[in-house]
């Protein structure tokens, strides 16, 4: 209403007759019967405004602007008032004076028809076309229209860009690449993932174009997996062993080492003397060791599990010792896990399934220092590492490192370096470790089989009596054998699934906030003389009681 209040003044003033539409806002300017003026806002206002700098002032744009025959000052007035802007002319630009040579500098006309554009936008368009620019005043808030310095490089704008996805680090390379002014640049505050660009209006719009183009939404992968480890240990053992019987029996002569006592005499002594001047007892009973000293303090040990003593030539029952084996075992087992987890596009994404093993780490003490240790863990089990790239027609590109590893067994060595130089058994675990990496490209949802961690360990173990385990038929009864197998096949499932907007579902997190906690039963009393531990008294302070 102030814009049409403003222009009718300048009409009456000026001669200038109105023109009104029936249907729209339309407020008119002629001058002499060809300098027209439309400024046109839209049918339908928003409301609580009713002119175009209303609009202007609400983020509106009008949808018809024209000029026709118009002095340009007349144009930059009329759009200067729309978009609220504030201004006033150079003298040097000099429309109605006479110029260096004495000749009047004439005012140019324009003819414009713009639509679905902004005041301000509209505004800046005319001064660039008749090289002018406008030139804002901070400390009066009045902008200044002047003359272009042809010479003068364009002016820096600063205008700071709000990312919505992606981070400041992705997007500054890409940013920094569409400026070509040396003066330009591009600064990043991650704290509030915004871009601060400093560059020409052009350079501006590229940056602004760039980044609309990439700061989109990165897609999302649900990684299922199926861990499947089968494992099948069969066993036999047949035959008869006599390792118990015919092995490790020591036969010694001399220094003898026998222990024992038994019931013997010998011819030609007493009780009580052995003939070299060697008591014995009163009793026929006497040691292993009195009777080697005997024997010219050497002696005889021949131990079959206790058979031989001095009784040379005898084997008690005891000494003799086989064990018969006709027996199958077998141990089948089932292991299956199937984690899940959601990553983003071209993210590795980390499934383990494994136990932590102790490493014990000890340190050897010298004479100035002690010893000391410490403990580490190792993981064992099943590691599986995705990196999924979602490509054109929604295949998936997968990189997948599957791990699998298990405890075989300690390692011993003997090392210097111990107590004061001597030497020490250091124990370490060994581990075995089975990896691949492959590369993949599977339709979305389809699952990707992988195989061939195999793992056999065959054992087998003979034992025999010779000459006697050889003999046709009969040898069966001189020989057994003990053969074993652990096998172990690890099959992995892995289905890759785009995540789409929507799969997710938004929660109500203000029944949550809201809700109170449950109150739960107590199950004792402890104020209550049956579940309470004090006496029915009070307790006593030992540092102030004078009664003791």
């Amino acid at each position: 209403m102030k814009t049409i209040c403003s222009l009718l003044l300048l009409a009456l003033s000026s001669g200038l007759t109105i023109e009104a539409q029936t249907n729209t806002a339309t407020t008119a300017a002629v001058v002499d019967t060809n300098a027209v003026v439309a400024l046109t806002s839209e049918a339908n206002p928003v409301p609580g405004t009713n002119s175009p700098a209303a609009d202007a002032a609400g983020g509106g744009i009008p949808a018809h602007i024209r000029f026709s025959d118009v002095p340009i000052t007349v144009a930059i007035e009329n759009l200067a008032r729309m978009a609220g802007v504030n201004y006033m002319l150079d003298p040097k630009i000099g429309y109605g004076q006479p110029d260096a040579n004495g000749q009047i500098k004439a005012e140019p006309t324009l003819s414009i028809r713009w639509e679905n554009i902004s005041p301000e936008n509209a505004l800046l368009a005319l001064l660039n076309n008749y090289n002018l620019q406008l030139i804002h005043d901070k400390t009066t808030g009045i902008d200044r229209i002047t003359m272009k310095d042809p010479t003068a490089p364009p002016p820096l704008f600063t205008k700071v860009i709000q990312l919505k996805y992606t981070g400041v680090s992705n997007i500054l390379l890409s940013a920094q690449s569409v400026l070509i002014d040396k003066r330009s640049k591009v600064l990043t505050d991650t704290r509030t993932s915004q871009l601060v660009v400093v560059a020409t209006d052009p350079e501006q719009q590229a940056v602004e174009t760039l980044v609309i183009q990439l700061d989109k939404p990165t897609r999302q992968v649900l990684i299922e997996t199926r861990l499947v480890e089968i494992s099948s240990n069969p066993t036999t053992q047949k035959g008869v062993d006599w390792t118990g019987t015919l092995q490790a029996q020591n036969v010694t002569f001399g220094n003898g080492n026998s222990s024992g006592t038994f019931n013997t005499t010998v011819p030609g002594t007493s009780p009580g003397n052995n003939g070299a001047g060697l008591p014995l007892p009163a009793s026929s009973s006497s040691t292993l060791g009195s009777i080697a000293t005997a024997i010219g303090g050497g002696g005889l040990s021949w131990n079959t599990l206790s058979g031989m003593t001095p009784d040379i030539g005898f084997l008690n029952a005891s000494g003799l010792s086989a064990v018969l084996s006709f027996l199958n075992t077998s141990a089948d087992a089932q292991i299956m896990s199937t984690p899940r987890v959601v990553t983003l596009d071209n993210e590795e994404a980390t499934l383990a399934v494994t136990r932590g093993y102790p490493v014990f780490q000890v340190q050897a003490g010298t004479v100035q220092t002690a010893g000391g240790s410490s403990v580490t863990y190792s993981n064992v089990g099943t590691i599986i590492r995705v990196t999924p790239r979602i490509s054109a027609n929604d295949y998936i590109w997968l990189k997948v490192s599957p791990e699998v590893s298990s405890f075989f067994g300690n390692f011993s060595q003997t090392t210097g370096g111990g107590l004061n130089g001597a030497p020490q058994t250091l124990t370490a675990p060994v581990f075995d470790d089975r990896s691949l990496t492959t590369q993949v490209l599977i339709p979305n949802a389809n699952t990707l089989v992988m195989g061939g961690l195999v793992q056999d360990n065959p054992k087998a173990s003979f034992t025999k009596v010779p000459l006697l385990g050889d003999i046709p038929g009969l040898g069966l009864l001189f020989r057994s054998e003990n053969k074993q197998l652990n096998k172990d096949n690890l099959i992995i499932f892995i289905t890759p699934t785009i995540v789409k907007d929507q799969d997710f579902k938004p929660s109500n997190s203000a029944d949550f906030l809201n809700s109170t906690p449950i109150a739960l039963k107590q199950n004792m009393d402890p104020n209550t003389r049956w579940d309470s531990a004090a006496p029915v008294g009070q307790w006593t302070d030992p540092i102030t009681d004078t009664t003791k």
